[in-house]
């Protein structure tokens, strides 16, 4: 498990508007935002919004749709560096050291869920987790809370349960689970 912790991804990328809009398109695929909904999302001018989403248009990275008088901005899903992308923000958030810290010893379970503004791609300090299995050991998740926390910097809150309905973010899902689907994920599954 490597963490690409804050400063590491500051250092490559100085710009934080840029890091908190590559969050909010690739960390789900099913993201989009206006340039308007952005600057004020993440309480950035529309210049400096603007500025980011045009070079990373530019680049390949994001998508532009025109929709009546507005703009909408996605991830590029065709881009060759989009799953590199999307994994660097996974280990830049830390969903991969979540993953892999519940699967070593949680018990049975199906799917990992990550619900709430980090499905979003609001990179607000708190991931809220679903975590869906049979037998779960919730003594460990509850140590497991405190040792996720420091070592990714960000505050977890994890729901368990055997079933989920709501939307969210799927960021594990048991293979057998996987084997049994007739259809990929859509963006309505998300």
């Amino acid at each position: 498990m490597v963490l690409i912790n804050d400063s590491m991804l500051e250092n490559l990328i100085t710009s934080k508007t840029r890091i908190r809009i590559l969050v909010k398109f690739f960390i789900n695929s099913a993201n989009n935002g206006y340039l308007r909904g952005l600057s004020e999302e993440m309480n950035e001018s529309t210049n400096s919004i603007r500025k980011e989403l045009n070079n990373l248009e530019e680049a390949g990275y994001l998508q532009k749709v025109a929709i009546q008088n507005r703009v909408s901005y996605s991830a590029n899903t065709n881009h060759p560096l989009y799953s590199t992308l999307q994994k660097i923000i996974f280990q830049h958030i830390g969903l991969d050291s979540i993953v892999e810290l519940i699967l070593e010893r949680m018990g049975a379970v199906k799917k990992i869920i990550v619900i709430g503004d980090y499905a979003n791609g609001v990179d607000s300090g708190t991931i809220e987790v679903i975590i869906i299995g049979d037998d779960l050991n919730t003594e460990y998740i509850t140590q497991l809370s405190g040792k996720i926390e420091k070592e990714i910097k960000r505050k977890v809150q994890f729901y368990m349960t055997q079933k989920h309905e709501g939307a969210g973010l799927v960021i594990y899902e048991d293979e057998d689970l996987q084997k049994n689907k007739m259809r990929p994920l859509s963006k309505s599954d998300v």
